[in-house]
This record gives structure tokens, C-alpha cells and sequence, in this order.
């Protein structure tokens, strides 16, 4: 009974508080038009600073994988500190633009703390309770770590109706006091997960000559080829799917269900919750976890192929059978774009072992890092270099630059394919 308590107590419940904190950053749309119009400054201006926070959540990984990997205890404390700190200093200088408007320093501020500083809590807080989970449990260890990262998926089902009543019940200048508030409250969250999260009784990590060498040495264990594999199949999945998730709001529109966005926004990001949860459960029941990968990009690539060939985004209004297709793709997306994060850790350690886990996923992050800077202006740039802008129920749109986006992402997909069927290896009998 102590050691199911133990997995819980130790392992689960303060992976959620960690992960359920950082996951709010995908809240982003919820108030970036709010920062945007209080500062003075461009929507796109503003945007840059989710997409600094990703790029920051993965490079902090890959550089503080080995302070993880020696000391959760010590990286869940920074993970609570610097989150927190960014989501105040946040609201510190979305104040100081509203005081001074079109200043640059609030711009550069807002970049430094949401990008920068809280993309240090975002890396650390996402990396530190995985390899706890996977020691915790050993023969589920995709439901495991699938649990922690759908809270990171879920955060946005749970936060962003909270984060909309937060803005206009706060009155004037809502939106820095929200951030003011959720500062505080995340940081009490992380702070007892920091303080409960424990690895194991009686684990000991594997002694190397120096952290280089281990996570090196550990590399070469398996073909490089197959490292560069996971990781570059781990990139394309997040570009696709941040690149069609980013034009969701507005397929959406052009399909006549504009009325109904938020709640397809909800419904997406539980099948991205449920998607991390789902594929990474099935997966433990698998020889081969790549397979899961392989199943995620068949998924999307014939989603993706149905709705091109329908022209469903131009011709779904009105049209029942192409608007199911078209959710079908949103959803579908979602799913595999959370199921790709939920199963890396999981394949890295089928296939390089626990010792250095936590450092060669740090690494493999860096994929997330540059997807994120990729993703959503990859989208932005077709949508606005090809097709035509149109009126569409009472909103400019543009349905076949939105056409376009897909024929670029099933194209991506099909590379990963590719990847996941010839140069990723199956796991190997020793491993």
C-alpha cells in the first residue's frame, strides 16, 4: 500500500502540479489582442513572445537536462521560481505599456519575461517530473509519463475559461492583474509539487566520467542515424501541427462555425490532452513504440488528404459532411500533435535506457525549440503569400491559403513517414 501511495504522493500528483501550471502558456490566445490593444502596439509584434517562450522551453531543456537528471529536487525549484517570476514581470511591464503606451521597453520586457524567463521554468517544470515517472513506473511507463503530459495538454481546457472571466471581471487594466494573480497561484502549485516530488527508494543513477561522456557514450549505444530520426520526426510533428493548430480559429470561420470557436477550442484541446494520455497508454502495449508514430502520421496525412480533396475549408459551410471532415482533421491533429510529446521520453528509453534519460530528452526538446519558431510562421507566411483574402461570413479569410497550409503539412507528414519507417531502427533486444 506505501508504494502505490508512493507512486502518486511521489510521482503523479506532483507531475500534474507541474505540468498543469506550465501547460497555461498554450493560453497565449486568450489574451494576446488584450496585451496587443493595452500596450499599443501590433498583435504580430506581440506574438513573437509565445514564440520565444517555446524556442526558451526547449533550449533550457537541452542546456539544464543534466542539472534534471542530478538533482529534480533542485530543477523543480527553479522551474516554480522562474515561471512565476515571468508571469509577474509579465504583468509588471503589460502595467508599464499601458502607462506609457507604444514603448518599446514594455515590448522587450513582456519578450524578456514571458519568452525568456518563464521559458526557463517552462523547460525545467516540463523535464523534472519524467524520469520520476518512468522509475515510479516501470511496466506502464507510457501512462505514466502520459498522465503528466496531458496535464501540460489539458491546462488550456482548464485555464482559458478561468483566464476569460479573469478579464473582464478584473475591470480596468485586467489583463496585468491577471497575470499578477496566476503568478501567485502557480507558484504555490509548483512549490508543492517541488516539495513532494521524490525518484524512488533505492534508485541510483549510473555513474559516468562526466555528464558528456554519458549522454554521448549513451548515444552511440544505437545508430546516430536513428537518434537524428526521432528527433527530426519529433520536429516535423510539432511544426504541423502548430502550423494548422495556429489557423484553426479561423477554419473554423470559414466552415460557418464561428459562433462556435471556443468550444471547438475546448474540444481540441482535449483530444490534445487525450491524445498525449491515449497514444502513450496504447503504446506500452507495443514491442515497437514507434509504431504509435507511425500510426499518428497515417492518421494525419489521410485526414489532411480528405480534407484537399473536398476543398472542404472553401466548400464546408453549409455542408455537414465536409464540416465533419474538417473537425475531424482539427482533432486529429491535436491528438497526434499530443501524443508525439508524451511518447518521446518513453521511445528514448526503450531504446537508450534510464540512465541518462533525463538529458537526452532535454536534448531531443531542442526540436520543440525550433519548431516553435517555425510552426506558426511557416502558416502565417502561405496564408499570407498565396490564395486570396475573402469575405467570409462577415470576416476576412482566406480559405485557400488555409488549402495550401495542408498541402504543405501532408507533405511534411509523408517525410516523417518516411523517417519513422526506414531510419528510426526497432528497438533492439538489449535495450
Amino acid at each position: 500500500m506505501k508504494n502505490i501511495q508512493n507512486k502518486w504522493i511521489r510521482g503523479a500528483i506532483p507531475a500534474l502540479l507541474l505540468h498543469c501550471s506550465i501547460g497555461t502558456v498554450y493560453c497565449w490566445s486568450i489574451f494576446s489582442q488584450e496585451i496587443a490593444d493595452y500596450i499599443g502596439f501590433s498583435k504580430g509584434a506581440v506574438e513573437w513572445a509565445f514564440s520565444f517562450a517555446i524556442f526558451f522551453l526547449g533550449m533550457s531543456a537541452a542546456f539544464l537536462g543534466g542539472l534534471v537528471e542530478k538533482n529534480i529536487h533542485k530543477s523543480s525549484l527553479i522551474a516554480s521560481i522562474t515561471f512565476a517570476l515571468g508571469m509577474a514581470g509579465t504583468g509588471f511591464f503589460i502595467w508599464y505599456g499601458g502607462a506609457h503606451p507604444h514603448s518599446v521597453l514594455s515590448l522587450v520586457g513582456i519578450y524578456i519575461s514571458y519568452g525568456f524567463i518563464m521559458g526557463i521554468g517552462l523547460g525545467t517544470g516540463y523535464l523534472s517530473p519524467v524520469k520520476t515517472l518512468m522509475l515510479w513506473f516501470k511496466d506502464k511507463k507510457g501512462l505514466a509519463t502520459g498522465l503528466a503530459v496531458a496535464g501540460f495538454g489539458a491546462a488550456k481546457a482548464i485555464a482559458s475559461p478561468i483566464m476569460s472571466r479573469m478579464l473582464t471581471g478584473l475591470g480596468e487594466g485586467g489583463v496585468f492583474k491577471m497575470f499578477y494573480i496566476l503568478a501567485a497561484v502557480y507558484f504555490v502549485m509548483m512549490f508543492i509539487g517541488h516539495l513532494i516530488l521524490a525518484k524512488p527508494e533505492g534508485w541510483v543513477e549510473p555513474q559516468t566520467k562526466s555528464k558528456e561522456e554519458g549522454i554521448i557514450a549513451t548515444l552511440k549505444t544505437e545508430p546516430i542515424a536513428s537518434y537524428i530520426g526521432i528527433w527530426l520526426m519529433f520536429y516535423i510533428n510539432i511544426t504541423c501541427g502548430l502550423a494548422i493548430i495556429s489557423q484553426e480559429k479561423m477554419i473554423v470561420k470559414c466552415v460557418g462555425l464561428g459562433a462556435f470557436a471556443g468550444i471547438i477550442s475546448t474540444i481540441s484541446a482535449l483530444f490534445n490532452a487525450g491524445g498525449r494520455l491515449g497514444f502513450s497508454a496504447w503504446a506500452d502495449k507495443l514491442k515497437d513504440r514507434n509504431t504509435i508514430y507511425k500510426l499518428i502520421f497515417t492518421l494525419s496525412i489521410v485526414s489532411t488528404v480528405i480534407v484537399l480533396c473536398t476543398k472542404g475549408i472553401a466548400n464546408g459551410a453549409g455542408n455537414t459532411l465536409l464540416i465533419i471532415f474538417v473537425l475531424a482533421l482539427i482533432f486529429i491533429v491535436n491528438a497526434g500533435y499530443g501524443g508525439g510529446f508524451s511518447n518521446v521520453p518513453t521511445l528514448l528509453s526503450d531504446h537508450y535506457g534510464m540512465g541518462n534519460i533525463s538529458a537526452i530528452h532535454g536534448i531531443t526538446l531542442s526540436a520543440w525549440a525550433f519548431a516553435g519558431l517555425t510552426g506558426n510562421q511557416m502558416a502565417s507566411y502561405i496564408v499570407k503569400h498565396t490564395g486570396e483574402f475573402i469575405d467570409v461570413h462577415g470576416v476576412q479569410a482566406n480559405p485557400a491559403g488555409y488549402q495550401n497550409v495542408l498541402i504543405v503539412t501532408t507533405i511534411l507528414y509523408a517525410v516523417a513517414m518516411c523517417l519513422s519507417c526506414f531510419l528510426v531502427r526497432p528497438m533492439s533486444k538489449k535495450s
